[in-house]
Order: structure tokens, then C-alpha cells, then sequence
């Protein structure tokens, strides 16, 4: 998506290199949606660089997109506010000299390691009564429909109209990447379906996907299993039922389900952070829904499938909850294993004749 056609925004002063420093959120998927605050940044400000505060888990992510310079490390613990680590964290950030810094998130801890590091501008929502901490106040966030859209608008000239739509965020993983991955791991150069079966919150795990991989097995496809250490037990249960065609690719690096679902035919996924990976990434991905509302929570890029359950309207949907409490978990109980697989197929023809 051409970045000019979707912002009504002006490219200001070319000369300024100062640079910025973007708080995102930490949560995988989050992460990745802040690339578009990035895209909307490097827009107003072509020369001026862009850094992102990041955690050692979503560290891999910042090597893959465009116009990230660097991201900086820090995995201050949510529980306490662990104020020596934040002075060494700010003590870092002033070595860079930021001029600007957007605390995404709305929390007053967010924005501690940027005021103790003296950053001039500090952009964010009020928030936690964030008085004196951020000094460029932004208004209206409950106002605002989806989350990108509290996001997004902190790149966006104070007062600026919010677009129709927003530039999609992107990684971009080098071919010779893929390949070097894919050999190191024995998985051929075949199509494979890639499967993400965890989630942030029980009630967005489809619990069929040891069905679905015995069915994508039982038609001549390789299956990949990807997740984080949460997800071992149920790549186990994929794998065991699936058969030898159907690999456990879960572990501690995310590096590597960045990988696998680059080198996917297909992604199936929960509504999660590596949804969001294959989207931005551009592998054909279907995204399983049940709890949650698609319109707030799919990715900007587009899904080759949103997956829902169709048999019947629960007045309960979306309850954005992450733990059933009524109607047995219908919204995803309901969707089956036949027809995810069914869908999946009419994707693979799809990409196939383009």
C-alpha cells in the first residue's frame, strides 16, 4: 500500500535527522502492528530515524522491518516498577539523544525511562493521568474505534484528521533467509500449512487442530506446528495425531515461527501475534475467530480467510473474553476441522492461478 495515497500528511523538514524513539507495545501481535505508527513516522520524516523500545521476545521482529533503525532492548518486569532498571534503561536512551519519543501505551510506567532520560517531546494519551510525563498531550482515545487507531494517530500532526485507512505494517524476510532455514531444519522445499495453535486467553484456541493436520496430512501436505514453550503440550497432541508428515517447530526463539511462516503455503492461526506476523509478512493467512471482533482485532493487511462459525448467531459474540463462560465455547466448538482444511484448499487454488 503506497504510503502518499492512504495519509493525508505533509513530508516535513527533510533537513531534520533528529531522532525518535517509539514505546510500543509489548505483546506479540501489538508489536507488530506499531510498524504502521513507523510507516506514518518515516513519512513525515523521511531522515529523521526511528527506534523502537522493544522486549527480548519480539527482538527478532525489528530485524525484519523497513525503516526500524535499531531496536532497543529492555524487558522491565510488569509487576513492580523496578525504578534502578528504569535509570539504566534511561541512562541509555539519553546516550542516543532522542528528540522525540511516542509512549504507545497508556500506562505511567510506559513513559518513566523517557522522562528520566530527558527526552523534549514526549507524545501520548493522558492515560494514567500522565500530567508532566507526557508533554504533548493527545485527547479522545476512547473515542477512537479500533487500536490501531490509538496507535496510529500519535504519528499524526496533533489535530490531524485520522485516514480511512492506515498504511499496513510489513516484514520483509530475504528469501536466502527462508531457504537457509528451511534446510536446516530437513522440512524440503514442498508446500507446507503452518499452524498456530496458541493465544493470549484460553477462549481464542480452536481445540481442532490435531483434526486439521490429519487431514492436511491425509492430502499429500507437509504441516509445521508453531508457537512459543506454551504451545509444546499441543503440538504434541498435533503431532501425535497427525502423523510423520506433521513436524513441532514450537520453541524460545520467535525467529523461528518468523521463519515458518515465511516459508509457509498457508497460515492457520488463532487471533494472535503470529497471525500478525504472517500477515505483514504477505503469506496467504486465515485467522480463526470466535470471541473476538475481527473489525478490531484482524490484521490491516488482510486475511486470505477469516474463519468463524456460522450454524447459528450467539448473542454472546464477540464477547472479547479470555475464558468462556457461557454457551460451551460454541463460537469456536462450532467451527470444524473439515471446514478450516475445505477453506485452506480453495486458498492454495487461489494463490495457484494468480
Amino acid at each position: 500500500m503506497n504510503v502518499d495515497s492512504v495519509l493525508g500528511v505533509e513530508t516535513q523538514d527533510s533537513a531534520d535527522t533528529s531522532p525518535i524513539l517509539v514505546v510500543p507495545y509489548v505483546w506479540i501481535g501489538d508489536f507488530v502492528r506499531g510498524h504502521t505508527v513507523v510507516r506514518v513516522l518515516k513519512k513525515r520524516w523521511p531522515n529523521r530515524p526511528v527506534d523502537l523500545l522493544v522486549t527480548r521476545q519480539c527482538a527478532p521482529l525489528v530485524d525484519y522491518m523497513p525503516g526500524v533503525r535499531a531496536g532497543i532492548v529492555s524487558d522491565l518486569p510488569r509487576s513492580r516498577l523496578a525504578l534502578g532498571r528504569q535509570w539504566a534503561l534511561a541512562a541509555e536512551l539519553k546516550a542516543r539523544n532522542y528528540a522525540t519519543a511516542l509512549v504507545l501505551p497508556r500506562t505511567w510506567k510506559a513513559a518513566i525511562a523517557p522522562v528520566l532520560a530527558g527526552i523534549p517531546e514526549r507524545v501520548g494519551f493522558f492515560g494514567e493521568a500522565r500530567f508532566g510525563m507526557i508533554n504533548a498531550m493527545r485527547w479522545g482515545e476512547r473515542q477512537l474505534p479500533r487500536f490501531i487507531d490509538k496507535n496510529a494517530v500519535l504519528a499524526l500532526p496533533a489535530g490531524a484528521p485520522r485516514p480511512a485507512e492506515w498504511p499496513v505494517p510489513q516484514l520483509r524476510v530475504p528469501a536466502e533467509e527462508i531457504g537457509q532455514w528451511r534446510q536446516a531444519n530437513g522440512l524440503g522445499s514442498g508446500p507446507a500449512i503452518a499452524l498456530g495453535p496458541g493465544s493470549v486467553g484460553e477462549s481464542k484456541r480452536w481445540t481442532y487442530y490435531p483434526e486439521a493436520a490429519r487431514l492436511f496430512a491425509e492430502r499429500g501436505f507437509d504441516v509445521w506446528v508453531v508457537g512459543g514453550p506454551a504451545e509444546k503440550d499441543a503440538a504434541q497432541q498435533i503431532t501425535a495425531m497427525g502423523g510423520p508428515r506433521v513436524r513441532d517447530l514450537t520453541g524460545t526463539d520467535l525467529r523461528n515461527g518468523i521463519l515458518a511462516m515465511a516459508a509457509a503455503s498457508v497460515g492457520i492461526s488463532n487471533d494472535s501475534g503470529l497471525m500478525h506476523i504472517a500477515a505483514a509478512i504477505g503469506t496467504p493467512t486465515m485467522g480463526i475467530f470466535g470471541p473476538t471482533d475481527p473489525y478490531l482485532w484482524a490484521p490491516l493487511n488482510g486475511l486470505a480467510a477469516t474463519v468463524r462459525q456460522s450454524k447459528s448467531k450467539l448473542p454472546c459474540q464477540p464477547c472479547q473474553r479470555t475464558v468462556c463462560t457461557m454457551n460451551d465455547h460454541r463460537c469456536m466448538r462450532d467451527i470444524a476441522a473439515d471446514e478450516v482444511v475445505d477453506i485452506a484448499e480453495r486458498v492454495l487454488v487461489q494463490i495457484s492461478v494468480r
